[in-house]
């Protein structure tokens, strides 16, 4: 009896766990484009969601940044981010020549802000990223040309130590 009990309760887990996973599953999306429809306007070109779509691409930088906090002279918390930049339809060699120098740029403007206390408190707030974000742009672009049209932060976590 002693060695059923821990296979019931596993079995329960195992059931309990199932249910969950089910009610908790998303609905799927229902796509509500006519797929007959003419995807030209009355003019005869392309509409212009479409062609935004096409205009540009995102280039992801390969490996993510880490950037230490400093605070009385010790680290304190270390962010590590992701970023991706939308730049031209067929920049993204270019882009990848450059990574390089690019992401030395991109670190620089990172340790600024980290240095002027960019990421201490709510550091998610659109007022303390937006200065981040304009100096990686100009960056970018300094680097890479008009070609950049922005740099996405795909994922931010900080750590603290």
């Amino acid at each position: 009896m002693g060695k059923l009990i821990p296979i019931i309760l596993a079995l329960i887990g195992l059931g309990v766990g199932a249910a969950a996973g089910m009610m908790l599953k998303p609905e799927p999306e229902i796509a509500l484009t006519d797929p007959c429809a003419d995807t030209k306007s009355a003019k005869g070109e392309p509409e212009e969601a479409e062609k935004a779509e096409t205009d540009t691409e995102f280039v992801k930088i390969n490996n993510q940044f880490v950037i230490p906090v400093v605070a009385d002279g010790n680290i304190s918390s270390l962010v590590v981010m992701s970023l991706n930049v939308e730049v031209d339809l067929g920049s993204r060699e270019a882009v990848y020549k450059r990574e390089p120098k690019l992401r030395d740029e991109f670190l620089q403007v990172m340790f600024n802000h980290a240095n002027t206390g960019g990421f201490d408190g709510m550091f998610t707030q659109s007022s303390r990223m937006d200065p981040l974000r304009s100096a990686l742009v100009e960056v970018a672009r300094s680097i890479l040309g008009p070609s950049v049209k922005d740099v996405l932060v795909t994922n931010i976590v900080r750590q603290d130590t």
